[in-house]
């Protein structure tokens, strides 16, 4: 049986260095569930949104990952509104490079242009000068990936981007960025059935970069490893979302879960997956799981 803390707070999942000069619990706040459905204009309790933010740092957290896309607008506005003026230890990162025509629609629009637009907008909606973590959310096969990750590179030398991370890209892709500049982290989607980003996160573990596992437990929908899960959180008391996110901090070091939800309660059961001591072979049935990739 595994071994609880009666206190919950993310210092128990340990730490991680963003470029050298940031530290984070490495258990975060993914923020786009802060909206309406379909990640589509405003949340339906808003009240409660600003609840789960105020709770999260309550608990520990120091990282909130967000974008310009959720909502869109909507998810920084809030955090913004919510939280600021921000604690010294709150890193916040957000991303740009998608843009939104309607509820459930994700378009890239690469241009450094429009990114540009993108990190000024959420300076002003985040209340910053500067943003710890931006991310480019996803390559434009309309764009040449130099042409957007160069739009950043000059966004950071004006003092508008402190660190930039990569999302939703391949392991050349990262190889090509790290060309132009340093990147600190990267946000692929990975889970215990979907680990088709399995070089990615391997590179990012040989050189150090936060990995951010987006969809960290398939909208809790698990489907293919839902008997495994359920018969392992048993055994631990726990829910199977729960051990999902546990295996995940303990698939390597470098992995900082953003398991996101509008509800307080959701938040506090998603964090007490720091406090499970999951057995070495029950790590092992789970990385053994038929998945993607």
């Amino acid at each position: 049986m595994a071994q609880r803390t009666t206190t919950l707070n993310a210092a128990l999942a340990g730490t991680i260095d963003l470029g050298g000069d940031l530290t984070v619990k490495r258990f975060g706040f993914g923020a786009m569930r802060l909206t309406g459905q379909g990640i589509w204009g405003e949340p339906a309790d808003r009240e409660e949104c600003k609840r789960v933010l105020r709770r999260a740092l309550e608990l520990g957290i120091n990282f909130i990952d967000t974008a310009d896309s959720y909502g869109p607008e909507v998810s920084e506005r809030l955090i913004g509104e919510t939280l600021y003026p921000y604690p010294d230890e709150l890193v916040i990162a957000t991303k740009g490079g998608l843009t939104r025509p309607g509820p459930g629609r994700w378009i890239p629009n690469g241009r450094p242009d429009h990114l540009r637009v993108a990190c000024e907008g959420s300076l002003r909606r985040l209340r910053v000068q500067q943003i710890d973590l931006y991310q480019f959310h996803r390559p434009d096969p309309a764009v040449p990936f130099e042409e957007s990750v160069g739009a950043l590179v000059q966004l950071k030398s004006e003092g508008k981007i402190r660190h930039i991370g990569l999302s939703n890209v391949s392991t050349d892709e990262l190889q090509r960025a790290e060309k132009l500049t340093p990147v600190v982290s990267v946000q692929n989607r990975y889970n215990v059935v979907d680990r088709s980003s399995d070089a990615v996160l391997e590179a990012c573990s040989l050189e150090g970069l936060a990995f951010l596992p987006w969809r960290p437990v398939e909208g809790g929908e698990l489907e293919g490893a839902s008997g495994v899960l359920s018969e392992i959180a048993g055994r631990y008391d726990a829910t199977p979302s729960q051990v999902a996110l546990a295996w995940l901090l303990a698939r390597s070091p470098v992995m900082l879960p953003i398991a996101g939800t509008s509800k307080v309660a959701h938040l506090e059961e998603n964090l007490a997956a720091v406090a499970l001591d999951i057995a070495p072979s029950d790590l092992q049935r789970l990385d053994t799981l038929t998945h993607t990739g």
